[in-house]
């Protein structure tokens, strides 16, 4: 394999991160659609993480494991994913936990999935965080401006209705969507404003 050909090889990949947050449907959705695009994804999920998919899925973590093509345990600090050398297009964690965001705000982390996240920072790649907490008070926000200001995306699941999603699945489709659009990833099943919708949008005019 030519020396620009593994250089490429290797940025195809992603990480994807799943903590004790509601919301592992996310995830596991980004999961399955970067399998679709052929985009290799390194997962990480914390043990609260696991609790949640028993209660939210009718998965067990070694099933939404599967999903992924390589997997590492939470307390594996040696993995691939915890240094900079390691290179990806960068990392979504969906759902993303208070605490979660919090150890990534400070840079003092305790396990992998923190780690991951702030390697990715440092690195200056992309870092996607579907928060999962509501109502938020003022230390939330302020933290959550904090990692704004380091180069994080903050990306709370909140649905779009111009799509007509009529299935649960199509609200987590678009999140889904709009989280690999900050890698330049073109997922299929993202229904777009202006693309193909019955109603309410209006056609893009063709110049003449």
């Amino acid at each position: 394999m030519k020396a620009d050909q593994a250089a490429k090889s290797k940025a195809e990949r992603m990480v994807i991160g799943l903590s004790g947050a509601s919301g592992v449907a996310y995830g596991i959705r980004l999961l399955e659609a970067l399998r679709e695009l052929g985009i290799e994804s390194h997962l990480v999920m914390t043990k609260p993480a696991e609790m949640t998919i028993g209660y939210e899925t009718d998965l067990s973590p070694r099933q939404v494991a599967a999903k992924a093509d390589y997997s590492y345990a939470v307390t594996d600090i040696a993995a691939p994913i915890a240094s900079g050398s390691f290179k990806t297009k960068g990392m979504i964690v969906a759902p993303c936990s208070v605490r979660s965001w919090s150890e990534i705000a400070t840079g003092v982390t305790s396990n992998l999935l923190t780690r991951a996240a702030d390697v990715t920072l440092k690195e200056r790649r992309p870092l996607v965080l579907v928060i999962r907490e509501t109502p938020l008070h003022a230390g939330h926000l302020r933290t959550l401006a904090e990692l704004s200001q380091m180069g994080a995306i903050i990306l709370p699941p909140l649905p779009a209705f111009y799509s007509e999603p009529h299935k649960i699945s199509d609200f987590v489709d678009q999140i889904v969507g709009r989280a690999l659009d900050f890698f330049g990833l073109d997922w299929p099943a993202q229904k777009r404003w202006g693309e193909g919708q019955s109603k309410g949008a209006r056609k893009p005019r063709k110049r003449n």
